[in-house]
């Protein structure tokens, strides 16, 4: 499909295969820039996954980019303040819903991952990339805009505070082994096509886990990045389930239990 036949809807794909929901970024022909309509598609496929969904792999299209940050003619008809507030506000709220996604997420990233794009990796559960992955926010280089305290206290959270700050001083993207030597990655495959079957692989081996112990997990540590050390209800829904009780029987009978996240 052309870029002028191309539909809000086309933009970003979703695709379910058993427990394993695919969410593509899909304009390779613009490195998959994000557009408004996009982010608006991402938070609501994280927001209520299909059912069935145990685990969500977030990808562009194409082996160029993962995402190079939001599409700028996006703002070309901005001009007042409350609009370029709503939008940082948006972005922080399309975040907040990849973090609080029911089912783990997995960020499975080749080629070019930055701004938008890369706070969309930075927020996901999982990352792991290709060997030409290049991450990181040249904006003092491009734009001239900053991101939100909220974007920027996700990033210092993931790779520490000094760091954040040199990459947006000197506009420097990160390249696959450096982002794998930081945590920023978990691993590095060779190609494109490696990374995609690597992510199906990572997707199905996260699917299989306890619902229940992986959604307490994720609850958990968005509240403590937030200060908030409350985990009673979390503790509850685990210890209380029929899956805890499946387990403890499975465990004790030497056989494989059968999650059902309830």
């Amino acid at each position: 499909m052309s870029s002028k036949a191309r539909t809000a809807e086309s933009e970003l794909l979703v695709e379910s295969a058993g427990p394993v929901t695919r969410v593509v970024l899909n304009r390779p022909e613009y490195r998959n820039a994000l557009t408004f309509a996009m982010y608006e598609g991402l938070a609501a496929a994280c927001s209520a996954p299909p059912d069935g969904c145990r685990a969500m792999i977030i990808t562009g299209a194409g082996d160029r980019a993962f995402a190079a940050g939001t599409d700028v003619r996006q703002f070309l008809g901005f001009e007042k303040d409350g609009d370029y507030i709503a939008y940082e506000q948006e972005i922080d709220r399309v975040l907040d819903a990849i973090e609080t996604c029911p089912v783990p997420t997995i960020a499975a990233m080749a080629g070019a991952c930055t701004g938008g794009g890369g706070m969309i990796a930075a927020v996901c559960d999982l990352r792991i990339a290709a060997a030409d992955f290049r991450f990181g926010f040249p904006i003092a280089r491009t734009l001239g805009n900053t991101l939100s305290s909220r974007s920027l206290a996700r990033l210092e959270a993931l790779v520490g505070a000094p760091r954040v700050r040199e990459l947006i001083f000197t506009s420097r993207l990160i390249g696959s082994e450096e982002a794998r030597q930081i945590g920023l990655v978990s691993e590095v495959l060779d190609d494109h096509a490696a990374l995609m079957e690597r992510a199906g692989a990572l997707a199905e081996l996260v699917a299989a886990q306890a619902p229940l112990t992986l959604r307490a997990t994720k609850t958990l540590q968005h509240r403590l990045l937030a200060g908030n050390t409350d985990d009673e209800d979390m503790v509850l829904m685990c210890y209380r389930s029929r899956d805890f009780r499946r387990g403890l029987e499975a465990f004790l009978g030497k056989r494989k239990p059968d999650w059902r996240g309830e």
